[in-house]
């Protein structure tokens, strides 16, 4: 059996050739039957936690151009390190390559050599894609070229809670991704998650936090935020107001 009819056997989802916009904020990722270096399953059981071994609320999925490229190697390396700190954020972690399985499983000796880590796989799965996941979702550098002229996947980042997307970076395929900036953000969505709060500019751990238009004088009393400040402006307008950061967002993971 030729690969193509392996990934095409195994790589089940949505066929249409677009998507409208499937990776903005607030959509439902496509439910995709996958092959994995960690099993076979849906990509909706594996968002909602019902995979054996991959608990949590939230996903990071990440997409790489192929196997065995530098940039990728070095960053699957940091996703390894990383596993338990996103574990301890009740998130996990999931990638996508453009190669077979059992090629993932190969790279990931590279992956780990590089990184001087010991061990024969990845703390994460990898799923095989024949590009069809990456072609249907948008996630095509077409400035970047491999060696046959063909347009290579870019880096997107997908933050996930359950199968809903809450964020998504697209990097260009020469732009490795920096994830401690990764981890920062998932702090962000995870403290402001329905508390009508909002991290401003520059936002890093323990900075204060942003009081959006519907969080009332009321709720604030209520939550126990402290030391609410209103900024005074020349509009004379109450909007910008700020309180200490809650206790979730004090601590880098």
């Amino acid at each position: 059996m030729c690969i193509r009819d392996r990934y095409q056997r195994r790589v089940r989802g949505p066929r249409a050739t677009t998507m409208a916009n499937p990776l903005k904020i607030g959509a439902t990722f496509p439910d995709y039957q996958v092959a994995t270096t960690k099993g076979d399953f849906s990509l909706h059981s594996f968002f909602n936690g019902e995979v054996d071994g991959h608990p949590g609320e939230w996903t990071v999925l990440f997409t790489h151009p192929a196997d065995f490229t530098p940039v990728c190697t070095t960053e699957l390396g940091m996703c390894h390190r990383l596993a338990p700190t996103f574990a301890g954020m009740d998130c996990k972690l999931i990638g996508i390559s453009c190669d077979p399985v059992e090629s993932h499983r190969k790279w990931s000796l590279d992956v780990l050599a590089n990184a001087g880590l010991d061990g024969d796989e990845l703390a994460f799965p990898i799923i095989a894609d024949d590009r069809t996941i990456v072609s249907e979702m948008g996630m095509i550098d077409p400035e970047e070229k491999n060696a046959q002229g063909v347009p290579m996947p870019a880096r997107a980042l997908v933050i996930l809670r359950g199968s809903t997307v809450k964020l998504t970076i697209l990097y260009p395929a020469t732009t490795g991704r920096n994830f401690d900036e990764v981890l920062r953000v998932l702090t962000s969505l995870q403290l402001t998650a329905n508390c009508q709060l909002a991290t401003p500019v520059n936002w890093t751990y323990g900075n204060r936090v942003v009081c959006t238009p519907p969080l009332t004088q009321e709720k604030i009393d209520e939550r126990g935020y402290q030391n609410l400040t209103v900024v005074e402006l020349p509009s004379g307008k109450p909007y910008l107001r700020t309180i200490d950061c809650p206790e979730p967002g004090q601590n880098a993971p």
